[in-house]
């Protein structure tokens, strides 16, 4: 465990490519939110109220304390795996393995799905993409993203940096325009009228969960960036009040202009914004929407492809795997087999698959805060550039949130999740002891032929 807590990863060289503050902001911001497209069916779930004050409370319960344990751990930690290997110096090898192993599972319901996004977008604009034209147009983009991460983390900034910067001119627009048309509360009704309690505070606040979960993940890309125990308390305090007025502040102007919240659906955000400034608008904000799961699908590559390279590295996958690239230092085969699942499950789409998502992410995300806890006691000597503020009621409330929240989103999961979300659960530990149960077989054959 010391190895674990007091050294890089050992394979990292000097080829690594290192990313910027400035980049590392526009890469967290682009994969933690990217836009406020897919949170439109929340609207006529949870009702406008509700759906706006979801927005503006749930990051005080998830995505706040998160990033304060990330903060903390990250610069005292800042490895390559970074929650992974948080998990496994506080809790030992089984809880470290599955915090790595949900989480890379978790992207493959997530990586064909943005690709599949996209181009039911594009499909607006040309309807004749269906089929194999479909699937081929989310292959090729699932490959081109792959290429730029191959390349490393500042080809992922800078590519980030573009994107965001395009999908903001028609937030703003809309934003602008949308307020100077309000007629209407935005708050009201509160919740809809019949719809039962399960989809309001089920549905909705799994959807919520969702918009606002990932700010660990940045943290297995740690030794990539420069002066991560600097650079990365100061990103989360850029990124988490650039995500939470990203969301907010459009779902906001849009249901003050027009107040038609029972037409939401998934993609309306480009609706309201026709209706709002007109054609100009309504086509820049679809483009938006495109480039918006573009930056998703590529920041997801850059995160989760380092989960494998790390769990190869410390013997739970083949050791292939931690082949870096020769000239860009990138884990490239592990960036090439995930890239190929993602390509794989490019025939589905979120739907449903967030809700299985969420059992996933927040498994992780509850080993991470409790790791916090866990290095407090076991290694209270590390040394912590940031500390989490408020003595120990600030601590009790970082690990206390979460851990509420994630009691209620899986309480009220819809059937599908209630269904196939344990199951995703219990897929770690039986890939944790086949894979200790192979590299027993391997000691004891190299034992005979020794």
């Amino acid at each position: 465990m010391n190895a674990i807590v007091n050294a890089p990863s050992s394979s990292t060289t000097s080829t690594v490519r290192k990313a910027s503050l400035f980049y590392f902001v526009f890469v967290m911001f682009s994969y933690t939110t990217g836009g406020p497209f897919g949170l439109e069916a929340m609207v006529p779930t949870s009702g406008p109220g509700m759906s706006l004050l979801y927005l503006l409370f749930v990051p005080l319960f998830w995505c706040i304390p998160v990033s304060l344990v990330s903060a903390e751990l990250t610069t005292a930690m800042p490895v390559e795996g970074g929650f992974y290997r948080w998990s496994r110096a506080a809790f030992g090898d089984f809880w470290g393995f599955l915090a790595g192993w949900w989480n890379w599972s978790a992207s493959f319901l997530l990586g064909g799905s943005y690709a599949v996004l996209f181009t039911d977008y594009l499909s607006f604009y040309f309807p004749q993409i269906v089929g194999w034209k479909h699937w081929l147009v989310s292959f090729a983009l699932i490959a081109l993203i792959t290429w730029v991460n191959i390349r490393g983390i500042q080809m992922v900034g800078k590519a980030a940096t573009v994107f965001e910067v395009f999908i903001f001119i028609p937030i703003i627009a809309m934003i602008a325009l949308g307020l100077a048309k309000w007629h209407h509360n935005p708050f009201v009704p509160l919740v809809p009228p019949n719809q039962p309690f399960s989809k309001v505070f089920g549905v909705g606040l799994a959807l919520g969960l969702w918009l606002y979960s990932g700010y660990e993940q940045l943290s297995t890309v740690a030794e990539e960036v420069e002066n991560p125990q600097r650079s990365y308390p100061r990103a989360l305090a850029l990124v988490v009040p650039l995500s939470i007025a990203t969301y907010f502040l459009p779902t906001f102007a849009a249901l003050a202009a027009l107040g038609n919240w029972q037409q939401w659906k998934d993609g309306y955000f480009s609706t309201a914004a026709l209706l709002i400034g007109g054609p100009w608008l309504g086509n820049l904000m679809t483009i938006a929407a495109m480039v918006a799961n573009v930056a998703l699908l590529n920041s997801t590559v850059l995160t989760t492809t380092r989960m494998p390279f790390a769990l190869a590295e410390d013997g739970y996958l083949p050791p292939f795997l931690t082949r870096r690239h020769p000239r860009y230092g990138t884990p490239w085969i592990a960036i090439l087999i995930s890239a190929a699942i993602y390509a794989s499950l490019a025939l589905h789409s979120l739907g449903d698959l967030i809700s299985i998502y969420v059992w996933l992410r927040a498994a992780t995300t509850v080993l991470t805060v409790l790791s916090a806890w866990g290095l407090r006691r076991k290694r209270p000597d590390l040394p912590r550039a940031f500390r989490i503020p408020g003595g120990n009621l600030g601590f009790i409330y970082v690990i206390a949130m979460p851990l509420a929240m994630t009691y209620v989103v899986l309480r009220y999961s819809v059937p599908i999740a209630l269904r196939w979300g344990p199951w995703a659960l219990a897929a770690g530990p039986v890939v944790y002891f086949v894979v200790k149960w192979f590299a027993k077989r391997a000691e004891q054959a190299a034992a005979k032929a020794g």
